[in-house]
């Protein structure tokens, strides 16, 4: 699942201005099948409206910095019927801070910090070596230091890096998410 995202994260990041309307930019489907954030759904035949930009974030269990789940809500609740899609994606490289299973690592992020975004499966390759991380890094010139480093990726296939000590809901983020919805 993980690989067809960076697929299609790599379609979008090179999509010229004439292909923004489609975030999925050459890609006939891709299909997800979130731990969190509804039922399965193919991410390329997602109205452009409901998709305006991509909030790519590596996350973990058990990090100083997990309480960022609760901001990343708000963030998600107050952008969504906007056109912001937040991922989130379990990863376990950096001090080994993320639960073993998914379904441990949905049940937590539920329980508790009512999670509703979409979270997909725990990463099985280190982040250096993911595709969809590569390409946000080679993209954005920054690779995650730490868990919670963010990607805003806008249909236009900018993208912009936060790191991990950024807030959700800072004023710095939440501009940049406004830009990125913008028409």
């Amino acid at each position: 699942m993980i690989k067809r995202f960076a697929f299609l994260l790599s379609a979008l990041l090179a999509a010229s201005a004439t292909q923004a309307a489609n975030l999925c930019a050459g890609l006939a489907s891709y299909p997800v099948q979130p731990l969190i954030g509804g039922k399965a759904f193919d991410l390329c035949k997602i109205e452009t409206k409901a998709a305006k930009a991509v909030l790519v974030v590596n996350t973990a269990s058990q990090c100083g910095f997990t309480p960022q789940y609760e901001g990343l809500e708000k963030l998600h609740q107050r952008f969504k019927a906007q056109g912001l899609l937040l991922v989130g994606i379990p990863a376990n490289d950096f001090g080994a801070q993320e639960k073993s299973s998914n379904k441990d690592i949905a049940q937590f992020c539920q329980i508790n910090y009512g999670v509703s975004f979409t979270v997909a499966e725990k990463l099985q390759t280190p982040i250096g070596k993911d595709p969809l991380f590569a390409r946000l890094t080679a993209a954005s010139g920054k690779a995650p230091g730490w868990n919670f480093h963010k990607y805003l990726v806008n249909a236009k296939g900018q993208v912009q890096s936060f790191d991990s000590a950024i807030e959700p809901l800072s004023p710095v983020l939440i501009s940049a998410v406004q830009s990125a919805l913008k028409p």
